[in-house]
């Protein structure tokens, strides 16, 4: 197959292996089934985001970096996503300390689609994941500066109460930071909240493993 099929085939095939093996070992070993079309949208997404990381000239030529939080705490970036076609939409989370995973977790909803206000209960999931980490001093990162600026001031407005409750929250660590950074250092939190809008509603978490495609895409800088 290497020697007869196109570059771009060559990479669909070689995902969907590794997604089948992953799924197959996940049902042998943990007894976890994930649904065919689960696996065949992670397929889809991980081929897509990596058009995403090619290089596109001098100006963008490295690849998308995860930027290391100061010396003593550790990271969370989040990140939301949509579905295409239902009013499904993911909030995702992923706990990093530099060049090691600790935890992920992805809230799938239906019926919230105002972007602000999604991407605000993501930041509320990543002190989530936080607490669920034990952690204590951290950075929180999210790519839309309005929500981040929010959070800082204590903004109202349509998502005050949750802007409330975050800064509330955040009062239960001994330091949380809360950084805007662009998409490009948030790839991992974006490929999962891509790949968990199919999957079933509620909050899911991984603390050993990354799921597929997360920590796997770059290296930190």
């Amino acid at each position: 197959m290497m020697k007869s099929l196109r570059h771009e085939e060559l990479i669909l095939v070689t995902v969907t292996l590794w997604a089948i093996w992953y799924a197959r070992r996940k049902a042998i070993h943990e007894n976890i089934y994930q649904s065919p079309l689960s696996t065949h949208q992670f397929v889809s997404n991980f081929v897509a985001n990596l058009e995403l990381v090619k290089p596109q000239g001098r100006a963008h030529g490295s690849l998308f970096r995860w930027i290391p939080p100061p010396i003593g705490l550790m990271k969370i970036n989040v990140d939301v996503a949509l579905a295409k076609n239902s009013r499904v939409v993911a909030a995702a989370a992923v706990a990093r300390d530099v060049g090691k995973f600790l935890g992920a977790s992805a809230m799938v909803m239906e019926g919230l689609l105002e972007p602000n206000t999604v991407e605000t209960i993501a930041c509320k999931k990543g002190l989530a994941l936080a607490r669920d980490l034990v952690v204590r001093d951290f950075s929180l990162s999210c790519d839309n500066a309005e929500v981040i600026r929010s959070i800082r001031e204590g903004t109202m407005g349509s998502y005050g109460h949750i802007v409330q409750e975050i800064r509330a929250r955040s009062r239960e660590f001994n330091f949380v930071d809360f950084v805007h950074e662009g998409r490009q250092s948030n790839f991992d939190a974006h490929v999962l909240a891509r790949s968990s809008v199919y999957n079933e509603l509620g909050r899911h978490v991984w603390f050993v493993s990354p799921p597929n495609g997360v920590c796997t895409s770059y290296e930190a800088q």
